[in-house]
Protein backbone atom coordinates (compact mmCIF):
# COMPACT_ATOMS: atom_id res chain seq x y z
CA UNK A 1 0.00 0.00 0.00
CA UNK A 2 2.78 2.29 0.69
CA UNK A 3 4.53 2.11 -2.62
CA UNK A 4 1.15 2.35 -4.58
CA UNK A 5 0.19 5.66 -2.71
CA UNK A 6 3.33 6.69 -3.16
CA UNK A 7 3.07 5.98 -6.93
CA UNK A 8 -0.50 7.61 -7.71
CA UNK A 9 0.25 10.48 -5.37
CA UNK A 10 3.58 11.33 -6.82
CA UNK A 11 6.59 12.78 -4.26
CA UNK A 12 6.11 16.15 -4.78
CA UNK A 13 2.12 15.75 -3.35
CA UNK A 14 3.52 13.51 -0.40
CA UNK A 15 6.97 15.49 0.32
CA UNK A 16 4.70 18.72 0.96
CA UNK A 17 2.39 17.19 3.65
CA UNK A 18 5.29 14.76 5.11
CA UNK A 19 4.63 16.61 8.65
CA UNK A 20 0.76 16.39 7.98
CA UNK A 21 0.83 12.61 7.35
CA UNK A 22 3.61 11.79 10.17
CA UNK A 23 0.62 13.24 13.02
CA UNK A 24 -2.10 10.90 11.20
CA UNK A 25 0.28 8.33 11.50
CA UNK A 26 1.10 8.34 15.24
CA UNK A 27 -2.41 9.22 16.18
CA UNK A 28 -3.52 6.34 14.33
CA UNK A 29 -1.11 3.79 15.41
CA UNK A 30 -1.31 4.82 19.47
CA UNK A 31 -4.76 4.15 19.33
CA UNK A 32 -4.93 1.03 17.30
CA UNK A 33 -2.26 -0.23 19.99
CA UNK A 34 -4.65 1.26 22.43
CA UNK A 35 -8.12 -0.94 20.79
CA UNK A 36 -5.77 -3.89 20.52
CA UNK A 37 -4.03 -3.67 24.32
CA UNK A 38 -7.97 -2.90 25.43
CA UNK A 39 -9.51 -5.87 23.97
CA UNK A 40 -6.88 -8.91 25.57
CA UNK A 41 -8.58 -8.98 28.73
CA UNK A 42 -12.14 -9.42 27.58
CA UNK A 43 -13.68 -6.73 29.18
CA UNK A 44 -14.22 -4.78 26.30
CA UNK A 45 -14.72 -0.51 26.75
CA UNK A 46 -14.37 -0.58 22.52
CA UNK A 47 -17.60 0.47 20.88
CA UNK A 48 -18.12 -2.96 19.23
CA UNK A 49 -21.64 -2.20 17.93
CA UNK A 50 -20.48 1.14 16.67
CA UNK A 51 -18.83 -0.91 14.05
CA UNK A 52 -21.70 -3.09 13.89
CA UNK A 53 -23.18 -0.12 12.74
CA UNK A 54 -21.50 1.41 10.44
CA UNK A 55 -20.42 -1.76 8.68
CA UNK A 56 -24.37 -2.26 8.17
CA UNK A 57 -25.19 1.28 6.74
CA UNK A 58 -22.30 0.99 4.28
CA UNK A 59 -23.89 -1.98 3.43
CA UNK A 60 -26.82 -0.89 2.60
CA UNK A 61 -25.50 1.82 0.70
CA UNK A 62 -23.18 0.05 -1.61
CA UNK A 63 -25.93 -2.67 -2.00
CA UNK A 64 -28.26 0.03 -2.90
CA UNK A 65 -25.78 1.69 -5.60
CA UNK A 66 -24.13 -1.21 -7.10
CA UNK A 67 -26.25 -1.67 -10.15
CA UNK A 68 -24.71 1.69 -11.38
CA UNK A 69 -21.52 0.43 -11.14
CA UNK A 70 -19.79 -0.40 -14.67
CA UNK A 71 -17.93 -4.12 -15.35
CA UNK A 72 -15.63 -5.23 -12.84
CA UNK A 73 -16.66 -2.22 -10.34
CA UNK A 74 -20.64 -3.74 -10.04
CA UNK A 75 -19.46 -7.08 -8.85
CA UNK A 76 -16.46 -5.53 -6.89
CA UNK A 77 -19.55 -3.12 -4.61
CA UNK A 78 -21.96 -6.51 -4.63
CA UNK A 79 -18.82 -8.64 -2.90
CA UNK A 80 -18.01 -5.51 -0.12
CA UNK A 81 -21.91 -5.27 0.36
CA UNK A 82 -22.34 -8.96 0.94
CA UNK A 83 -18.99 -9.13 2.99
CA UNK A 84 -19.59 -5.99 5.45
CA UNK A 85 -23.46 -7.01 6.46
CA UNK A 86 -22.39 -10.22 6.70
CA UNK A 87 -19.66 -9.04 9.20
CA UNK A 88 -22.37 -6.55 10.65
CA UNK A 89 -24.86 -9.75 11.49
CA UNK A 90 -22.27 -11.82 12.97
CA UNK A 91 -21.60 -8.46 15.07
CA UNK A 92 -25.03 -8.12 16.12
CA UNK A 93 -25.41 -11.93 17.01
CA UNK A 94 -23.73 -11.08 20.08
CA UNK A 95 -23.36 -14.11 21.25
CA UNK A 96 -20.94 -17.04 21.55
CA UNK A 97 -21.23 -18.63 17.82
CA UNK A 98 -21.45 -15.25 16.12
CA UNK A 99 -18.15 -14.50 17.70
CA UNK A 100 -16.49 -17.53 16.83
CA UNK A 101 -18.18 -17.97 13.26
CA UNK A 102 -16.66 -14.21 12.50
CA UNK A 103 -13.23 -15.31 14.29
CA UNK A 104 -12.75 -18.88 12.40
CA UNK A 105 -13.41 -17.12 8.92
CA UNK A 106 -10.98 -14.36 9.77
CA UNK A 107 -8.43 -16.51 10.83
CA UNK A 108 -8.89 -19.13 8.18
CA UNK A 109 -8.47 -15.78 5.60
CA UNK A 110 -4.88 -15.19 7.24
CA UNK A 111 -3.97 -18.36 7.39
CA UNK A 112 -4.48 -19.38 3.80
CA UNK A 113 -3.25 -15.87 2.31
CA UNK A 114 -0.17 -16.64 4.41
CA UNK A 115 0.45 -20.16 2.98
CA UNK A 116 -0.06 -18.91 -0.44
CA UNK A 117 2.09 -16.57 0.18
CA UNK A 118 4.86 -18.89 1.38
CA UNK A 119 4.19 -21.39 -1.02
CA UNK A 120 5.09 -18.72 -3.99
CA UNK A 121 8.30 -17.75 -2.27
CA UNK A 122 9.49 -20.83 -1.96
CA UNK A 123 8.66 -22.01 -5.31
CA UNK A 124 9.65 -19.01 -7.52
CA UNK A 125 12.75 -17.83 -5.39
CA UNK A 126 12.82 -14.07 -6.63
CA UNK A 127 15.59 -11.69 -4.81
CA UNK A 128 14.07 -11.06 -2.07
CA UNK A 129 11.74 -14.03 -0.94
CA UNK A 130 13.00 -14.77 2.18
CA UNK A 131 11.45 -10.83 3.37
CA UNK A 132 8.41 -12.38 2.08
CA UNK A 133 8.61 -15.71 4.14
CA UNK A 134 8.93 -13.93 7.05
CA UNK A 135 5.96 -11.82 6.53
CA UNK A 136 3.74 -14.98 5.41
CA UNK A 137 4.85 -16.89 8.37
CA UNK A 138 3.29 -13.62 10.83
CA UNK A 139 0.50 -13.50 8.73
CA UNK A 140 -0.06 -17.35 9.77
CA UNK A 141 0.89 -17.13 13.34
CA UNK A 142 -1.99 -13.99 13.04
CA UNK A 143 -4.63 -16.47 11.72
CA UNK A 144 -3.80 -18.72 14.37
CA UNK A 145 -4.02 -16.21 17.00
CA UNK A 146 -7.45 -15.33 15.38
CA UNK A 147 -8.81 -19.02 15.48
CA UNK A 148 -7.51 -20.09 19.25
CA UNK A 149 -9.91 -19.05 22.19
CA UNK A 150 -7.23 -17.38 24.23
CA UNK A 151 -7.66 -15.25 25.97
CA UNK A 152 -10.91 -13.82 25.02
CA UNK A 153 -12.72 -16.85 24.09
CA UNK A 154 -13.49 -14.78 20.75
CA UNK A 155 -15.11 -11.33 22.42
CA UNK A 156 -11.90 -9.80 21.50
CA UNK A 157 -12.31 -10.56 17.54
CA UNK A 158 -13.40 -7.62 16.42
CA UNK A 159 -11.51 -5.29 17.88
CA UNK A 160 -8.28 -6.70 17.07
CA UNK A 161 -9.11 -6.23 13.85
CA UNK A 162 -9.98 -2.56 13.99
CA UNK A 163 -6.92 -2.59 16.59
CA UNK A 164 -4.66 -4.17 13.75
CA UNK A 165 -6.07 -1.81 10.96
CA UNK A 166 -5.62 1.45 12.63
CA UNK A 167 -1.56 -0.16 13.69
CA UNK A 168 -0.67 -0.76 9.62
CA UNK A 169 -2.62 1.83 8.65
CA UNK A 170 -0.93 4.37 10.96
CA UNK A 171 2.26 2.43 10.59
CA UNK A 172 1.98 2.76 6.60
CA UNK A 173 1.42 6.39 6.62
CA UNK A 174 4.65 7.11 8.80
CA UNK A 175 6.81 5.23 6.51
CA UNK A 176 5.22 7.49 3.67
CA UNK A 177 6.00 10.64 5.18
CA UNK A 178 9.31 9.07 6.39
CA UNK A 179 10.56 8.71 2.93
CA UNK A 180 9.53 11.29 0.67
CA UNK A 181 10.88 14.02 3.57
CA UNK A 182 14.31 14.03 1.24
CA UNK A 183 13.24 12.01 -1.60
CA UNK A 184 13.73 14.00 -4.94
CA UNK A 185 13.01 10.60 -7.69
CA UNK A 186 10.48 8.13 -6.58
CA UNK A 187 11.79 4.58 -5.28
CA UNK A 188 8.42 2.87 -5.32
CA UNK A 189 8.78 2.43 -9.03
CA UNK A 190 10.52 -0.21 -9.41
CA UNK A 191 13.98 1.01 -7.76
CA UNK A 192 15.74 0.54 -10.40
CA UNK A 193 18.18 2.81 -13.32
CA UNK A 194 14.28 3.46 -14.66
CA UNK A 195 12.48 4.38 -12.22
CA UNK A 196 14.83 7.35 -11.91
CA UNK A 197 14.63 8.07 -15.45
CA UNK A 198 10.69 8.19 -14.87
CA UNK A 199 10.62 10.46 -12.01
CA UNK A 200 12.71 13.51 -12.74
CA UNK A 201 10.08 15.76 -13.04
CA UNK A 202 7.29 16.57 -10.49
CA UNK A 203 3.93 15.63 -9.66
CA UNK A 204 2.55 18.16 -11.83
CA UNK A 205 4.03 17.99 -15.29
CA UNK A 206 3.25 21.61 -16.45
CA UNK A 207 3.89 20.70 -19.91
CA UNK A 208 0.81 17.94 -19.83
CA UNK A 209 -2.29 19.35 -21.20
CA UNK A 210 -4.47 19.68 -18.64
CA UNK A 211 -7.40 17.17 -17.86
CA UNK A 212 -11.07 18.58 -18.93
CA UNK A 213 -12.33 16.60 -15.94
CA UNK A 214 -12.10 15.21 -12.81
CA UNK A 215 -14.64 12.25 -12.87
CA UNK A 216 -15.44 10.17 -15.89
CA UNK A 217 -18.94 7.76 -16.34
CA UNK A 218 -17.25 5.37 -18.03
CA UNK A 219 -13.80 4.39 -20.45
CA UNK A 220 -12.78 6.57 -22.80
CA UNK A 221 -14.27 5.91 -26.51
CA UNK A 222 -12.22 4.02 -29.49
CA UNK A 223 -11.42 7.10 -30.67
CA UNK A 224 -10.16 9.26 -27.67
CA UNK A 225 -6.40 9.20 -26.99
CA UNK A 226 -5.95 7.13 -24.19
CA UNK A 227 -3.15 4.47 -23.01
CA UNK A 228 -3.84 1.24 -23.57
CA UNK A 229 -3.28 -2.36 -21.85
CA UNK A 230 -3.46 -4.95 -23.78
CA UNK A 231 -3.81 -8.95 -22.80
CA UNK A 232 -3.75 -12.16 -24.41
CA UNK A 233 -5.77 -14.27 -21.39
CA UNK A 234 -3.74 -18.15 -21.12
CA UNK A 235 -7.23 -19.25 -22.85
CA UNK A 236 -7.94 -16.56 -25.29
CA UNK A 237 -4.30 -16.90 -26.85
CA UNK A 238 -4.45 -20.97 -26.71
CA UNK A 239 -3.96 -22.68 -30.21
CA UNK A 240 -5.97 -25.45 -29.88
CA UNK A 241 -9.07 -26.10 -27.31
CA UNK A 242 -8.02 -25.77 -23.13
CA UNK A 243 -8.98 -27.58 -20.37
CA UNK A 244 -10.71 -25.72 -17.95
CA UNK A 245 -9.18 -25.17 -14.70
CA UNK A 246 -10.50 -22.71 -12.55
CA UNK A 247 -8.98 -19.59 -11.61
CA UNK A 248 -5.35 -21.51 -12.70
CA UNK A 249 -6.52 -20.59 -16.05
CA UNK A 250 -7.45 -17.30 -15.54
CA UNK A 251 -4.15 -16.19 -13.41
CA UNK A 252 -1.41 -18.72 -14.32
CA UNK A 253 -1.58 -20.55 -17.35
CA UNK A 254 -3.71 -23.07 -19.56
CA UNK A 255 -3.18 -26.60 -20.75
CA UNK A 256 -4.36 -27.51 -24.04
CA UNK A 257 -5.42 -30.85 -25.03
CA UNK A 258 -2.50 -31.29 -26.19
CA UNK A 259 -0.84 -31.01 -23.13
CA UNK A 260 0.91 -27.75 -23.90
CA UNK A 261 0.79 -24.88 -21.88
CA UNK A 262 0.12 -20.95 -22.49
CA UNK A 263 0.83 -18.51 -20.08
CA UNK A 264 -0.83 -15.63 -22.23
CA UNK A 265 0.83 -12.57 -22.82
CA UNK A 266 0.22 -8.75 -22.07
CA UNK A 267 1.29 -5.22 -23.55
CA UNK A 268 1.12 -1.57 -23.26
CA UNK A 269 0.31 0.87 -25.87
CA UNK A 270 0.07 4.87 -25.93
CA UNK A 271 -1.10 7.14 -28.80
CA UNK A 272 2.55 8.85 -28.82
CA UNK A 273 3.97 5.62 -30.06
CA UNK A 274 5.13 3.74 -27.07
CA UNK A 275 4.84 0.24 -27.02
CA UNK A 276 5.79 -2.18 -24.35
CA UNK A 277 5.86 -5.75 -25.16
CA UNK A 278 8.81 -7.78 -24.29
CA UNK A 279 9.06 -11.54 -25.53
CA UNK A 280 11.79 -14.54 -25.62
CA UNK A 281 13.73 -14.02 -28.47
CA UNK A 282 13.26 -17.72 -28.84
CA UNK A 283 10.31 -20.16 -27.76
CA UNK A 284 10.81 -21.48 -24.16
CA UNK A 285 9.66 -25.04 -24.10
CA UNK A 286 6.74 -24.59 -21.62
CA UNK A 287 6.41 -28.57 -21.38
CA UNK A 288 4.78 -30.03 -17.87
CA UNK A 289 8.41 -31.17 -16.92
CA UNK A 290 10.08 -28.27 -17.58
CA UNK A 291 7.83 -25.48 -16.11
CA UNK A 292 8.80 -25.90 -12.51
CA UNK A 293 12.12 -25.48 -13.33
CA UNK A 294 11.52 -21.88 -15.49
CA UNK A 295 9.09 -20.51 -12.60
CA UNK A 296 12.36 -19.86 -10.28
CA UNK A 297 13.23 -15.81 -10.90
CA UNK A 298 17.08 -16.65 -10.73
CA UNK A 299 19.57 -16.14 -13.29
CA UNK A 300 19.65 -19.08 -14.40
CA UNK A 301 16.36 -18.91 -15.94
CA UNK A 302 17.69 -15.98 -17.68
CA UNK A 303 17.23 -15.81 -21.76
CA UNK A 304 17.51 -13.04 -24.61
CA UNK A 305 14.57 -11.16 -25.07
CA UNK A 306 13.23 -9.00 -27.89
CA UNK A 307 10.60 -6.09 -27.79
CA UNK A 308 7.97 -5.81 -30.13
CA UNK A 309 7.57 -3.31 -32.52
CA UNK A 310 4.29 -2.21 -32.44
CA UNK A 311 0.26 -3.61 -31.30
CA UNK A 312 -0.78 -4.03 -35.35
CA UNK A 313 2.62 -5.78 -36.23
CA UNK A 314 1.96 -8.21 -33.47
CA UNK A 315 -1.71 -8.67 -33.69
CA UNK A 316 -0.77 -9.35 -37.22
CA UNK A 317 1.60 -11.85 -36.56
CA UNK A 318 -0.26 -13.64 -33.93
CA UNK A 319 -3.96 -12.27 -32.62
CA UNK A 320 -5.71 -9.69 -31.69
CA UNK A 321 -5.66 -9.30 -28.14
CA UNK A 322 -8.33 -10.67 -26.17
CA UNK A 323 -9.24 -7.82 -23.44
CA UNK A 324 -8.07 -3.88 -23.40
CA UNK A 325 -8.33 -1.02 -20.70
CA UNK A 326 -7.51 2.44 -21.09
CA UNK A 327 -6.18 4.95 -19.04
CA UNK A 328 -6.99 8.48 -19.90
CA UNK A 329 -4.67 10.21 -16.88
CA UNK A 330 -1.70 9.50 -17.91
CA UNK A 331 2.07 11.14 -18.30
CA UNK A 332 3.37 10.57 -21.35
CA UNK A 333 6.75 12.36 -21.03
CA UNK A 334 7.31 9.86 -17.91
CA UNK A 335 6.49 6.95 -19.76
CA UNK A 336 9.06 8.41 -22.73
CA UNK A 337 11.24 8.69 -20.10
CA UNK A 338 10.77 4.89 -18.21
CA UNK A 339 11.02 3.41 -21.77
CA UNK A 340 13.97 4.72 -22.54
CA UNK A 341 15.70 3.66 -19.72
CA UNK A 342 14.07 0.46 -19.79
CA UNK A 343 14.26 -1.05 -23.19
CA UNK A 344 18.10 -1.05 -23.27
CA UNK A 345 17.93 -4.30 -21.28
CA UNK A 346 16.39 -7.25 -23.51
CA UNK A 347 16.34 -9.75 -20.92
CA UNK A 348 13.78 -12.18 -20.12
CA UNK A 349 12.64 -14.31 -17.14
CA UNK A 350 9.54 -15.96 -16.94
CA UNK A 351 8.66 -14.97 -13.33
CA UNK A 352 10.85 -11.96 -13.03
CA UNK A 353 11.29 -9.96 -15.97
CA UNK A 354 8.16 -10.87 -17.90
CA UNK A 355 5.68 -9.14 -20.58
CA UNK A 356 3.45 -8.69 -17.55
CA UNK A 357 6.04 -7.03 -15.53
CA UNK A 358 7.34 -4.86 -17.99
CA UNK A 359 3.85 -3.87 -18.95
CA UNK A 360 3.37 -3.24 -14.90
CA UNK A 361 6.29 -0.82 -14.41
CA UNK A 362 5.75 0.91 -17.38
CA UNK A 363 2.03 1.74 -16.22
CA UNK A 364 3.40 2.42 -13.07
CA UNK A 365 5.66 4.96 -14.38
CA UNK A 366 3.27 6.68 -16.27
CA UNK A 367 0.20 6.55 -13.75
CA UNK A 368 3.16 8.66 -11.36
CA UNK A 369 1.16 11.18 -9.62
CA UNK A 370 -1.92 10.18 -11.80
CA UNK A 371 -4.46 11.17 -8.10
CA UNK A 372 -2.58 14.67 -7.46
CA UNK A 373 -2.51 15.19 -10.90
CA UNK A 374 -6.49 15.71 -11.23
CA UNK A 375 -6.56 18.57 -9.90
CA UNK A 376 -3.23 20.26 -11.23
CA UNK A 377 -1.37 22.86 -8.42
CA UNK A 378 -4.58 22.61 -6.46
CA UNK A 379 -4.47 19.43 -5.17
CA UNK A 380 -4.60 19.36 -1.74
CA UNK A 381 -5.82 16.75 0.93
CA UNK A 382 -9.03 15.83 -0.66
CA UNK A 383 -6.99 14.30 -3.39
CA UNK A 384 -5.65 11.53 -0.79
CA UNK A 385 -9.14 11.23 1.04
CA UNK A 386 -10.68 10.63 -2.63
CA UNK A 387 -8.02 7.92 -3.31
CA UNK A 388 -8.21 6.42 -0.14
CA UNK A 389 -12.02 5.72 -0.58
CA UNK A 390 -11.96 4.40 -4.03
CA UNK A 391 -12.16 0.79 -3.17
CA UNK A 392 -10.45 0.04 -6.13
CA UNK A 393 -7.18 1.20 -4.82
CA UNK A 394 -7.45 -1.51 -1.80
CA UNK A 395 -7.78 -4.02 -4.54
CA UNK A 396 -4.50 -2.73 -6.43
CA UNK A 397 -2.71 -2.68 -3.48
CA UNK A 398 -3.71 -6.89 -3.12
CA UNK A 399 -3.13 -7.48 -6.36
CA UNK A 400 0.60 -5.65 -6.81
CA UNK A 401 1.40 -7.47 -3.62
CA UNK A 402 0.47 -11.19 -4.41
CA UNK A 403 1.94 -10.12 -7.97
CA UNK A 404 5.61 -8.90 -6.71
CA UNK A 405 5.71 -12.23 -4.20
CA UNK A 406 4.78 -14.44 -6.65
CA UNK A 407 4.77 -13.31 -10.63
CA UNK A 408 3.29 -11.26 -12.38
CA UNK A 409 1.15 -12.86 -14.98
CA UNK A 410 -1.42 -11.62 -17.75
CA UNK A 411 -4.22 -11.94 -15.47
CA UNK A 412 -3.15 -10.33 -12.31
CA UNK A 413 -1.75 -7.62 -14.59
CA UNK A 414 -5.65 -7.40 -16.42
CA UNK A 415 -6.84 -6.92 -12.88
CA UNK A 416 -4.60 -4.66 -11.83
CA UNK A 417 -4.93 -2.14 -14.92
CA UNK A 418 -8.41 -2.32 -14.48
CA UNK A 419 -8.63 -1.24 -10.41
CA UNK A 420 -5.92 1.48 -11.43
CA UNK A 421 -7.64 3.01 -14.08
CA UNK A 422 -10.40 3.49 -11.66
CA UNK A 423 -8.05 5.37 -9.27
CA UNK A 424 -6.72 7.35 -12.06
CA UNK A 425 -10.05 7.88 -13.84
CA UNK A 426 -12.11 8.26 -11.06
CA UNK A 427 -15.76 7.17 -11.56
CA UNK A 428 -18.56 9.49 -9.70
CA UNK A 429 -19.37 8.55 -6.53
CA UNK A 430 -22.12 5.61 -6.18
CA UNK A 431 -24.62 7.49 -3.74
CA UNK A 432 -24.40 10.83 -6.25
CA UNK A 433 -24.61 9.12 -9.41
CA UNK A 434 -27.85 7.75 -8.28
CA UNK A 435 -29.09 11.02 -7.03
CA UNK A 436 -28.25 13.00 -10.41
CA UNK A 437 -30.20 9.42 -12.03
CA UNK A 438 -32.89 10.17 -9.91
CA UNK A 439 -32.58 14.33 -10.16
CA UNK A 440 -32.31 13.60 -13.93
CA UNK A 441 -35.81 11.77 -14.30
CA UNK A 442 -37.85 14.17 -12.02
CA UNK A 443 -36.56 17.26 -14.16
CA UNK A 444 -37.41 14.79 -17.41
CA UNK A 445 -40.71 13.68 -15.99
CA UNK A 446 -41.70 17.65 -15.20
CA UNK A 447 -40.82 18.94 -18.35
CA UNK A 448 -43.38 15.69 -19.77
CA UNK A 449 -46.01 16.90 -18.10
CA UNK A 450 -45.41 20.66 -18.56
CA UNK A 451 -45.34 19.76 -22.13
CA UNK A 452 -49.01 17.62 -22.09
CA UNK A 453 -50.09 20.43 -20.63
CA UNK A 454 -49.12 23.49 -22.92
CA UNK A 455 -51.01 20.62 -25.27
CA UNK A 456 -54.11 19.97 -23.78
CA UNK A 457 -53.94 24.29 -23.45
CA UNK A 458 -53.95 24.33 -27.39
CA UNK A 459 -55.95 21.64 -28.40
CA UNK A 460 -58.76 23.36 -26.24
CA UNK A 461 -58.15 26.74 -27.87
CA UNK A 462 -58.66 24.99 -31.03
CA UNK A 463 -62.28 23.88 -30.22
CA UNK A 464 -64.99 26.31 -31.07
CA UNK A 465 -67.33 27.67 -28.46
CA UNK A 466 -70.98 26.07 -28.31
CA UNK A 467 -73.49 28.51 -30.26
CA UNK A 468 -75.50 30.57 -28.21
CA UNK A 469 -79.39 30.27 -27.67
Amino acid sequence: MVKLMMILLGVDYLRDRWRGLMVVGWLLLIVGIGVFIDALDGALGFPISFVAWLLLIESMLTLAVAWAGVGGQRRLRYAKGIAFMLTAALIFEGNHHGHFILSILIGIAFIFDGLLQATSALVVRYRRYRVALGFAIFEILLGIFMIQPYPTHYKGTVPYCVGAFFIFAGWNLIMIATRVRKLTSNPAIWGDASAEAASETGTFDQTRPALQAREWDGPPADDEPALTVHVWTPVGSSKAETQWHPIVDRYIAAVDRNGVISTGHAALESPQGVYVSLYPAAEIDRSPDDFARLLRATRENDVPGVFQPSYPIEAKAWCPSTTRVRIRNFDPARLERFWRTYREDTTYNLTHRNCSSSVSRALEAALEGAAGRLYGARAGWGALFRMLATPELWVAAQIRKRAVTMAWTPGLTLDYARALSMVADPRPYGWLKVARMALGKMRASRRAWRDEGAQALRAGSKVDPPASV
